[in-house]
């Protein structure tokens, strides 16, 4: 049997990982995944030899003589089909403002002009990710969410990805949603749970990994904020769940880690909703993202 391969790249405000993708059974080949870890404010130059070591090592390791083609999951502001990064004042990525990032590839591996090159934002790629790790999603409706720093969100039917209509917000998008006294994202994301545990005790905590830790020792406070957050998110999704006729709910990011402290509030909101969505917390994001990037190449 033919196999067809192709490079994922999962690219962070501090990290890359690459894998060598079978994109006719959408697996990640042995021994290709690689992740190197990096200041995303370096120089362009030597930002890309990072990026540049971590696809080579990858196709080293993978075995695979021949990849047909790039598929790079990213943060945004960026302009995905054209391959422009907008990235500005969120402390990463500051010197490759107005860049064109298929162009940097191209240069600095020696690929034609017609080598395929695809971006896809970042809570896309985990979403359609989730839906070809279970093949059981291929035939549904799913919201996949990341909770991180940000508050990334999309909506996929029947492995596509809708961002478009009446049925979804904006762009797909939920971070920027108004609630309460701001936008979505200031309530559920890291930055909402450091300012609740702030406006909670009067201690300034650096991140979420921080106050997961102040909960697991038992602090009450950093459960209470946790638990906060549960309802909130509840609340921002609603409405979305029902008016998209959402089957199943897939939450993933780093601060989905910290689940067994907020999902509880999030179930109980969603029940007395009278909602009977099916929802889950994302066992591997990062090969999610990466399986969710080369779907953009599939070969079925």
């Amino acid at each position: 049997m033919n196999k067809t391969y192709a490079v994922g790249l999962d690219i962070g405000g501090t990290h890359i990982t690459a894998a060598v993708i079978d994109i006719k059974d959408m697996k990640v080949i042995d021994f290709s995944l690689h992740k190197e870890s990096f200041d995303s404010n370096l120089p362009v130059e030597e930002v890309m030899t990072i990026w540049e070591k971590a696809i080579r090592t990858s196709i080293e390791n993978s075995k695979v003589g021949n990849t047909i083609g790039l598929a790079v999951c990213m943060p945004g502001p960026f302009d995905y089909n054209n391959g422009v990064c907008w990235i500005k004042g969120q402390s990463k990525y500051e010197h490759f403002y107005g860049l064109n990032v298929r162009d940097l590839f191209k240069d600095k591996l020696n690929l034609s002009n017609e080598f395929p090159i695809l971006f896809e934002n970042d809570a896309v790629c985990f979403g359609k990710g989730e839906v070809f790790k279970d093949a059981h999603n291929l035939s549904k409706k799913v919201m996949a969410i990341t909770l991180g720093t940000g508050l990334g969100a999309c909506f996929i039917n029947r492995g596509e990805s809708i961002s478009t209509g009446d049925l979804v917000p904006k762009d797909g998008e939920i971070y920027d949603l108004p609630y309460k006294e701001g936008i979505a994202e200031d309530y559920v994301s890291a930055r909402g749970l450091i300012a609740g545990y702030f406006a909670l005790s009067g201690k300034k905590i650096n991140n979420g990994l921080e106050l997961f830790n102040l909960a697991i020792t038992g602090d009450t406070m950093a459960k209470k904020v946790f638990e906060q957050m549960g309802e909130d998110l509840a609340a921002i999704v609603l409405p979305w769940l029902d008016n998209f006729s959402v089957d199943s709910f897939i939450i993933g990011g780093k601060i989905a880690n910290a689940s067994e402290f907020f999902l509880p509030a999030f179930n109980q909101k969603i029940k007395e909703a009278g909602s009977d969505v099916a929802v889950s917390i994302s066992t591997d994001n990062e090969i999610a993202a990466l399986l969710g990037a080369s779907s953009m190449l599939y070969k079925s």
